[in-house]
């Protein structure tokens, strides 16, 4: 950016820092000062949001993160954003990547010192045109969304387990118009739900079905479903995963906390969509009542699978889920979050969640949404070929199959629950949930993906937006 291009009245001490520094406006670049003002000496900052029409949302989310980046624990308790110019929606933006990338889970850390810790309290805006207060209502219950599930996810196994996932949702939902129910374990098991309560098993905490529905479009249409992977803690079971970065595996229920808050976010800004999430939450312990490798189980489908890997228990969870969501609720499409496979991650690192369709115009919107909202996916096939790859010899299949394609053969076992004629979609998220360093709007740890794809596939399919 050339220094006449500037914004008006630019102090020519910050137009030199700017120089300087070689800022040219680029979205998350940053150019600051100290100028005197009135007798007093105030800092001052440019922040970047450059790019095409079509990259402004995301510039202005990034230009916003990268103010936070630079000043939540700076010292400052006060930001002043002067947003003459801006719309209401792209004031919504930028206050949306300084929420965003501000948060940091610091429950847990009791002896931060001062200049350790989180030191901006308030944004302050200034000449924010008409509607901007709208807008970000709006926006602020979708960031709402993303930090629960930041939360949900971040948190430790003793802390978040199957119960207390429910209380906590419960505790956050009240009040907003969601209806909840939960399934316990004997209600699991009168419905023959063999396979999800075969990784429960070998866990002193009860599995739950967790269901939150939120009535807010047409009455009698048939909602739209969204079903999370809940797996609180995966030791990996009878098939235990080496110990080197086990603990890591609180995460592995990123899927529900995906759906939860997306629940959350939809129920706050009271979405003209009828929507049901549902999670299923389970612990995978390696104790004496563990299932062993080798054990079949009988599906709620009544499908029986042989458990060759305890430690490919995800899809077992998601299969007696799909299969309930089916007969409770007769969706007009199911969407899967999970973090299935670690050869999805192999294949697609963090920049991609993959993404497994029976349906072209359900990949298509969720594609776009992924798009629109940074949540990118990618779309894995799905074919006879790689079905029969987890054919069994002693049951109707196996649940996992060989090394090659292990991401595929994983959906191809899910997709053997979906009912004929019903559209459904999975999003294998193993590489998403979690960051091992900060990104654009996240610092180190829990990512919040999901939420804001899972919202945006429900402007698009139920409120066409």
């Amino acid at each position: 950016m050339e220094q006449e291009r500037l914004p008006e009245g630019t102090e020519p001490v910050l137009a030199e820092a700017a120089r300087a520094s070689r800022f040219t406006g680029k979205a998350g670049q940053l150019a600051e000062s100290f100028v005197e003002r009135g007798g007093s000496v105030v800092r001052l900052v440019l922040a970047g949001a450059s790019g095409s029409a079509d990259e402004r949302s995301t510039s202005l989310e990034r230009a916003g993160a990268a103010l936070a980046a630079r000043f939540a624990g700076s010292g400052e308790e006060q930001l002043a954003l002067d947003a003459g110019g801006l719309e209401p929606g792209e004031v919504a933006g930028v206050l949306t990547g300084i929420v965003l990338r501000a948060w940091r889970y610091d429950v847990h850390r009791t002896r931060l010192k001062d200049e350790q810790k989180i030191s901006l309290k308030e944004i302050v805006v200034l000449g924010a045109a008409k509607g901007a207060e709208a807008a970000w209502s709006e926006a602020a219950a979708l960031v709402e969304g993303v930090l629960f599930t930041r939360e949900l996810v971040a948190e430790p196994a003793n802390i978040i387990y199957p119960e207390s996932f429910v209380a906590r949702c419960r505790a956050r939902l009240e009040g907003t118009g969601a209806e909840l129910m939960v399934l316990g374990e004997a209600e699991m098991r009168e419905l023959g739900m063999g396979a999800l309560l075969g990784v429960s098993q070998g866990s002193v905490r009860e599995a739950q079905l967790l269901a939150i529905r939120w009535n807010g479009g047409e009455q009698g249409k048939a909602p739209l479903c969204l079903v999370g992977k809940g797996v609180t803690f995966d030791t990996g079971g009878i098939s235990m995963k080496p110990p080197a970065g086990m603990e890591d595996m609180k995460w592995d229920m990123g899927g529900a906390g995906a759906v939860a808050g997306a629940m959350l976010a939809l129920c706050r800004r009271k979405a003209k969509a009828n929507v049901v999430g549902i999670c299923g939450l389970v612990e995978n312990m390696p104790d004496a009542a563990a299932q062993r490798p080798g054990d079949i189980v009988t599906t709620m489908s009544g499908q029986t699978v042989e458990v060759i890997n305890t430690d490919a228990e995800g899809r077992l969870v998601l299969c007696d889920a799909i299969t309930w969501v089916q007969k409770e609720f007769a969706p007009s499409a199911i969407v899967d979050l999970a973090t299935l496979t670690g050869a999805m991650i192999i294949a697609l690192g963090s920049e991609h969640g993959g993404l497994f369709a029976n349906n072209d115009s359900l990949a298509g919107d969720l594609l776009q949404a992924g798009e629109a909202t940074g949540e990118r996916l990618w779309r894995f096939p799905l074919a006879p070929a790689y079905d029969k790859l987890i054919d069994s010899p002693i049951a109707d299949m196996k649940n996992v199959g060989p090394r090659g394609a292990g991401s595929i053969t994983a959906a191809q076992f899910i997709q053997r629950f979906v009912d004929e004629g019903m559209a459904w979609a999975h999003c294998d998220i193993a590489g998403m949930v979690w960051a091992d360093k900060p990104g654009a709007l996240w610092d180190k740890g829990a990512t919040g993906y999901g939420v804001r794809l899972l919202d945006r596939l429900v402007r698009i399919r139920c409120e066409k937006g």
